[in-house]
């Protein structure tokens, strides 16, 4: 099996040696780059082929949500993972709004860890619990009136972690269709990605 290649984005180097060893031991994941703040990050996952990125957010030069903006626009398929010890409101939200993947804190047990990164690679949204439960207790929009009940559904599946074939095999429709509940999703609630659909979803109160 191809292993997941990844890089370490940090500006402090003791937590890039950390972070790098507990993944070197497993030959599930490869650790093909470091990077100390948001301008390597860049420069450094457009060169490396790079399958997910785990980002700090306070770095010098650029940070990590400007980080996050610019791999987007570079290359949509880089999947970013958050990896910081914040948890408030002007940290969360700007990088899963700039299209952040999951957001993990640095104190995150090993395992739930490596399930982050196993996930985000998926293209599945992560959450650390304090974060999920900071979205839910922060209700910035009135609830979306145009949801029907299918994608409703379908939302709660995907901020469950169920994958599209999962949520068809549940819901006993098409994978097509869960595409197409999403697509729909995503466009009343302004996003464009899973994880960015379940912060918003949890912003206007329609998971809690």
């Amino acid at each position: 099996m191809t292993p997941i290649r990844l890089l370490i984005v940090d500006d402090h180097p003791i937590v890039r040696d950390g972070l790098r060893g507990v993944f070197s031991g497993d030959p599930e994941f490869e650790v093909v780059g470091e990077a100390g703040n948001g301008l390597e990050a860049v420069a450094r996952a457009t060169s490396l082929d790079v399958d997910v990125v785990l980002m700090d957010l306070r770095m010098p030069q650029m940070g990590g949500v400007e980080a996050i903006q610019a791999l987007r626009q570079a290359d949509e398929s880089v999947r970013v993972l958050v990896l910081t010890t914040y948890d408030t409101d002007r940290d969360v939200l700007p990088a899963i709004e700039a299209g952040a993947t999951g957001y993990l804190l640095k104190d995150s047990p090993r395992e739930e860890l490596l399930r982050g990164v196993r996930a985000a690679f998926r293209g599945e949204p992560v959450l650390s619990p304090s974060v999920a439960g900071r979205l839910m207790g922060n209700v910035r929009k009135p609830p979306a009136g145009g949801l029907s009940q299918r994608e409703l559904e379908v939302l709660r599946l995907v901020a469950g972690g169920a994958t599209n074939r999962e949520v068809a095999r549940k819901l006993f429709i098409s994978e097509a269709t869960v595409k197409t509940h999403l697509l729909h999703l995503y466009d009343k609630l302004g996003v464009r990605d899973r994880a960015a659909a379940v912060a918003e979803a949890y912003r206007r109160d329609l998971l809690s």
